[in-house]
């Protein structure tokens, strides 16, 4: 059995109306805060379900040369890299056809004018009749008019210390925003990933700006 095939990914919450669940088949956004920010990538692969099959990943021209290349341990990325955002859109909702991937995940600079209203409910449709998260990660990028189920803005955060090397970076963390949602309260959290549990945790902000503890309020719970 494959490493990514025995993981388990759960999701927990601390408090209030958390995001708990997987990434859902239908159409998500994640804005990047920047051009160069890795955030928005991380959070993705980290909502990305754990089965074996594997996640088809599409960059245009400039997101592929400001972010780089994804990868994560365990999880098989096809990528596919493509200048015109308009061959990205449509390659994408071919890959949406395809029932042996796992997820498709797109990126694209900008707002460009194929990228409308028109072309994210044609994904959203896609990913939904298929049955699969269809992810659109958005850099330098306003939230316009979108058919997306939920819209994120993501920023990184320090990440937790590593218990085995103070001088390393533990688990990722993020500052999530959910601007909207068509079955989740919007609001902020802040995210973090245990890589070694495969769990991503919900926690929210309190009042002073930090995170809520977790043994300080109870309703903890967990969804599969």
């Amino acid at each position: 059995m494959s490493q990514i095939s025995r993981l388990r990914k759960t999701r927990t919450g601390t408090g209030g109306n958390w995001p708990a669940g997987r990434s859902k088949a239908a159409l998500s956004e994640a804005f990047a805060p920047s051009l160069s920010s890795a955030a928005a990538v991380g959070f993705v692969l980290s909502q990305l379900p754990c089965v074996a099959s594997p996640v088809l990943w599409i960059q245009d021209r400039l997101s592929r040369k400001e972010a780089g290349r994804p990868y994560l341990p365990g999880v098989s990325i096809l990528r596919l890299d493509l200048s015109h955002p308009r061959d990205v859109l449509i390659a994408a909702e071919e890959g949406l056809r395809c029932r042996a991937l796992a997820a498709v995940v797109v990126e694209i600079w900008g707002d460009p004018p194929a990228l409308g209203f028109t072309a994210s409910k044609r994904l959203m449709l896609r990913a939904e009749a298929a049955g699969l998260p269809c992810w659109l990660i958005r850099r330098a990028a306003t939230p316009a008019l979108s058919a997306a189920r939920d819209r994120w803005r993501i920023t990184a955060l320090p990440s937790r210390p590593n218990p085995d090397d103070p001088a390393a970076p533990g688990d990722p963390r993020w500052q999530v925003e959910l601007m909207r949602s068509r079955d989740k309260k919007p609001g902020f959290w802040v995210a973090t990933h245990d890589r070694a549990a495969d769990r991503v945790g919900f926690a929210a902000a309190v009042s002073d700006g930090t995170v809520a503890e977790p043994g300080r309020t109870a309703g903890q719970r967990t969804a599969g």
